[in-house]
């Protein structure tokens, strides 16, 4: 039985990871865990909002008003999690995480198969351009593979996996393919980018469509040519299958990144679909 994990922010509870996590968990059989960052520097209220009760109010018993509000916010997410559990009839647990909490999901994706979490969860008051700064940190760090979902749930209908022919994309597609099998039934598509003058092969081509054979055997292929990032992203927005993307990233050095954004940057600002995201160390 594998081991997915959920997080969640609950001041800002997202119904779609929920959606997704109980919707995999049912259909993997998976022991699922509802990870709840239930961080005390971080709170639904800034301080402003307390100072201002002056002359109303003390400090204090406002305070005590607002921490209340949040607590009663907290324990709400975690029940509407567990009944949802409960419907679906799952093996659950509930993990209150009470502190730092990026911190505290890096140290459980260790104990983890796969993570699911919320493209826009940010663990903050403000409202943050896509990819999060929770996000890219998370993802540089996560110990195991991660599905960013998009804001409402969506039964999958096709799997698209990219391949460069990097070491990274074909851990990726292994990664799936060992975590879930099930998911073999559904339409496959593998895209690949070859840069302009180029031939129309994949790098590895033979190596790479014997080892599809043993796991994904009715894939079928597209080779793009022009910039992976244009092309990839164009390719994708004019689907329209419910898909969900699977690819490897997060490879380069923190300098790297700061010149070029990976694959899954853009991606999840550019695309509404699910990305799961497997890096090899």
């Amino acid at each position: 039985m594998k081991k997915i994990i959920a997080a969640f922010d609950g001041l800002k509870y997202s119904a779609s990871t929920r959606d997704h996590a109980t919707w995999l968990a049912g259909h993997t059989d998976a022991h699922l865990v509802g990870v709840f960052l239930d961080d005390p520097s971080y709170t639904s209220y800034k301080t402003y909002d307390v100072i201002a009760g002056k002359g109303i109010y003390e400090y204090e018993d406002r305070q005590r008003e607002f921490d209340a509000k949040d607590k009663a916010a907290r324990l709400a997410a975690s029940e509407d999690f567990e009944k949802k559990c409960q419907a679906g009839k799952l093996q659950y647990t509930v993990h209150h995480d009470r502190n730092i909490a990026i911190r505290e999901l890096k140290h459980e994706t260790i104990y983890a198969d796969l993570l699911v979490i919320d493209g826009r969860e940010t663990l903050t008051h403000y409202t943050e351009k896509l990819p999060t700064r929770f996000l890219r940190d998370l993802l540089a760090d996560a110990q195991c593979p991660v599905l960013i979902v998009p804001p409402k749930f969506k039964e999958p209908e096709k799997i698209i996996l990219l391949y460069d022919g990097e070491p990274s994309s074909v851990h990726a597609i292994k990664m799936f393919s060992y975590l879930l099998p099930a998911f073999k039934s559904l339409e496959t598509e593998v895209i690949s980018v070859n840069l302009p003058g180029t031939t129309l092969h994949m790098r590895d081509n033979k190596l790479m469509k014997e080892f599809m054979k043993r796991h994904f055997p009715k894939a079928r292929y597209t080779v793009l040519k022009g910039f992976p990032e244009e092309e990839i992203t164009k390719y994708l927005k004019q689907g329209k299958d419910q898909a969900w993307v699977v690819l490897g990233a997060y490879r380069r050095s923190m300098v790297s990144r700061w010149f070029r954004e990976s694959m899954a940057d853009i991606l999840m600002k550019e695309v509404r679909m699910p990305l799961f995201i497997a890096h090899n160390k």
